[in-house]
């Protein structure tokens, strides 16, 4: 059968998006059998809901079965180009066919995340009487970009990337499908360049299905070749990195345990996924040398200054010469020896001065530059630490009486700190 004209002018992945759940492709956590989201699915017991995931794995795809197991009209909002009385009229469609006995409405919300608080608010009644059943599609941590409001409303569901083997298989019902995909073309293509497009579109099977189209669109002899996929792709096979959201803050975590971690692959691995996705060399640069601080600090000072210069480097050199430099330091982090000792410390001496106050200086270390400030007492009793034996005054204090026998520093025995650490018990063992 040849597809109908009205049919051709869909792009293929519209007219492939699955009506049945058989056609659905990875996201097995949510749909093996007795898993909640299928059994929600096949018996028509909805419950409103959000489908959080990368693009093109499905969120909108769900949405259309949940509406269509259930014998619900399918209502459809974007949160980039609606607002409250987009919302409104939506509530009034479903509100009427509710009174009319015509049965539920599913509101589908695309890109929910970009809605404010008070559109988000603006379905909470809505959602509690049963006027709608709400299903929302974000690419964001909804923790993060939904009230707390919406989300005890909801249930969220997490969908992941479809894997190669997945999108193999999608690539190949769209290339047998005579009458929705391009079956009829009699189009060629070996299984090594299906998983060279599986490999490139990076779990998204709407990326995968427009890029197939395209390349038989530009087939001369009905094979779609390794080359011309490679030329389709060039250019436009950058990973999922989204410069502030999810991803950015998930992979710049990855980059800083795996240096905690000294695992100089995986932080390289991290490292060049965020150059990869678009980071600004900077920022990297910047948690870089905080890197330095928190995890290895006095074990190998040298990393400080490595981190800094790798930082100078990279804003002379610019892209992409400097990153390099980054490689480097990032390389040396994950193989210096690691002490948190100096974040131990300062966050216990922040802690100590939030529980403690303003504590009175002693008045042995108070500076004394008048006459008047000396007949106070002030710096009187101070020793002069070199003028005493080894330039150590063993004994003196110099903390406020309250806190005398503190101890916020406590080096580790690795790397220089081991020999630090000798020698801050020698010298608090003469205070002894």
């Amino acid at each position: 059968m040849t597809p109908a004209p009205e049919i051709f002018s869909q792009p293929l992945a519209d007219r492939l998006r699955p009506t049945r759940l058989e056609h659905v492709v990875g996201q097995r956590q949510l749909l093996a059998p007795n898993k909640p989201l299928r059994s929600a699915i096949e018996s028509g017991k909805l419950h409103s809901m959000v489908f959080w995931g990368p693009p093109g794995t499905g969120k909108t795809t769900l949405a259309k079965l949940l509406a269509h197991q259930s014998d619900a009209a399918f209502v459809s909002l974007s949160a980039v180009l609606s607002g409250v009385k987009d919302i409104r009229e939506a509530v009034q469609t479903a509100s009427d066919r509710q009174r009319a006995g015509m049965g539920n409405t599913v509101l589908f919300v695309d890109e929910v995340h970009r809605f404010n608080k008070a559109q988000q608010d603006a379905f909470l009644p809505h959602i509690e009487n049963g006027t709608i059943l709400f299903v929302g599609a974000t690419t964001e941590n909804p923790s993060f970009e939904l009230n707390n409001a919406l989300l005890s409303r909801v249930r969220v569901y997490v969908l992941q990337s479809i894997g190669p083997d997945d999108l193999v298989s999608l690539i190949d019902r769209a290339l047998q499908d005579q009458e929705l995909g391009l079956g009829s073309l009699n189009l060629r293509m070996a299984d090594e360049v299906k998983h060279q497009l599986a490999e490139l579109v990076d779990g998204d099977a709407r990326r995968a299905l427009t890029m197939l189209e395209i390349a038989a669109d530009l087939t001369e002899d009905g094979e779609i070749t390794s080359e011309l996929i490679a030329e389709i792709l060039a250019g436009g096979t950058t990973r999922r990195f989204d410069k502030g959201g999810e991803a950015f803050y998930d992979q710049i975590s990855a980059l800083h345990k795996s240096v905690r971690g000294s695992d100089p692959d995986a932080a390289l691995y991290w490292l060049c996924r965020m150059i990869d996705g678009g980071c600004d060399p900077r920022y990297i640069a910047r948690r870089v040398v905080r890197m330095a601080s928190e995890d290895i600090g006095n074990a190998d000072p040298r990393a400080l200054r490595i981190t800094l210069d790798a930082w100078e480097c990279q804003e002379r050199l610019g892209s992409p010469e400097g990153e390099l430099a980054l490689a480097q330091a990032v390389i040396y982090l994950a193989v210096a020896a690691k002490s948190n000792a100096v974040y131990v410390a300062y966050k216990s001496a922040m802690s100590a001065i939030k529980q403690t106050g303003s504590l009175e200086v002693p008045m042995h270390l108070r500076n004394a530059p008048t006459k008047l400030m000396k007949e106070l007492d002030y710096g009187k009793g101070y020793r002069y630490a070199h003028d005493e034996q080894g330039g150590y005054a063993a004994g003196e204090t110099y903390l406020p009486d309250e806190l005398s026998d503190i101890e916020f520093y406590q080096p580790v025995e690795r790397g220089l700190e081991i020999k630090i650490r000798e020698k801050l018990a020698y010298l608090r063992a003469q205070n002894k």
